[in-house]
């Protein structure tokens, strides 16, 4: 679960918000110690990278925020270092920055405003370089572009690179691995689909052998060793679950249709005891101890009034229900998912503008 509470003085240019969800829980005490060392380290490169770009000192802040990011990962990480390598004119790092910010952009009121910021350096910095879009059919394969690793499939969004032609590749214990050479113009994505084979193991000894009685792997090979029995491929992140929404959107459908319903039925059930009461008064007579020619019509009138209250209630729990399951179902559905994992504990982050400044405290656990 993850909780934010957000206290903002002014806008900011340079702003800090809500991290990404955090993985679970370290099994041992040592390593919730260490996850917690890294997290304050990283708060330290954090801030200092904050001052620094207020001051105008790119290069520098550059540095302590690249410090921070490789600690801790977040959104509010990647926002700041997209900004500060936008501002010197990095347009591929600040592609790659700014698009995860993008992508794990948090439902905080206070960095809201910073949003048409971060889109329109993206938008300038996205149309001056190229990108990949990666698929592999290997869950958990690390993927390469030029020989650098840029992380695991299935990987979450593009991967943004200089104009030109570049290499891309994928590797997985147990599979060959494979490769594309792929051209990409400036602000234009190449489709790149890498299909992993299965590695043989027959005579994969043999060959492997030396004469000695050592094993050798041929100059260039870069795939798995022979012999070794596939590895499991990773499972891919379960994605969001739409049944609930579908379920409590279904559920507020009733509730809304029981309460409109029962709206109508109520208002004539008013309306006929009124017929009723104008009978009554129409024969100048009233219903206490009424004579018996009334007493049907006196009757019927209580039996109404009470039909219209009955109904009246059912309404207003129809429309409460619905209401409440509307929210449910929304607040399911727009809760956003976050990719990139981050420590568990309490951050309190500067956020600075011309004109103003503030802070907003963060918490995950």
């Amino acid at each position: 679960m993850l909780f934010t509470a957000a206290t903002v003085m002014a806008a900011a240019d340079v702003a800090s918000a809500q991290p990404a969800a955090p993985q679970e829980a370290p099994a041992s005490a040592g390593a919730n110690a260490s996850a917690g060392d890294a997290v304050t380290r990283a708060d330290a490169f954090f801030r200092q990278g904050l001052r620094l770009y207020s001051d105008k000192k790119y290069v520098e802040a550059e540095k302590e925020l690249e410090s921070a990011w490789e600690l801790n990962p977040t959104f509010d990480v990647a926002y700041n270092l997209g900004n500060t390598k936008y501002q010197l004119k990095k347009h591929r790092e600040a592609a790659q920055h700014l698009s995860f910010a993008l992508r794990n952009w948090p439902l905080v009121k206070t960095v809201a405003k910073l949003k048409p910021t971060a889109e329109q350096r993206f938008a300038e910095s996205r149309a001056q370089v190229g990108a990949v879009a990666v698929t592999v059919g290997v869950a958990g394969a690390e993927v390469l572009v030029d020989g650098k690793p840029v992380g695991r499939a299935p990987l979450e969004g593009e991967v943004f690179v200089e104009p030109g032609e570049h290499q891309v590749e994928a590797r997985q214990v147990g599979y060959a691995p494979a490769s594309q050479t792929v051209t990409v113009a400036k602000g234009a994505t190449a489709a790149v689909t890498l299909a992993l084979a299965a590695a043989k193991s027959e005579g994969a000894t043999a060959a492997g052998t030396t004469e000695g009685g050592g094993s050798a792997v041929g100059a260039g090979a870069g795939g798995p060793v022979m012999g070794q029995p596939p590895a499991a491929p990773v499972e891919p992140p379960p994605k969001k679950n739409w049944v609930p929404v579908i379920a409590l959107g279904a559920a507020s459908a009733v509730g809304l249709a029981v309460g409109i319903t029962s709206t109508v039925l109520s208002r004539n059930a008013r309306s006929d005891a009124e017929g009723y009461r104008e009978q009554i008064r129409q024969a100048n007579r009233g219903c206490i101890d009424p004579p018996s020619d009334l007493n049907d019509t006196c009757r019927d009138v209580e039996s109404e009034a009470e039909r219209a209250a009955r109904f009246g209630t059912v309404s207003v729990i129809g429309y409460a229900a619905s209401g409440a399951l509307a929210v449910a179902a929304v607040t399911y559905a727009l809760w956003p998912r976050r990719a990139a994992p981050a420590a568990h504990g309490v951050r309190v982050l500067p956020v600075t503008n011309v004109g103003g400044g503030g802070v907003v405290v963060v918490g995950a656990w």
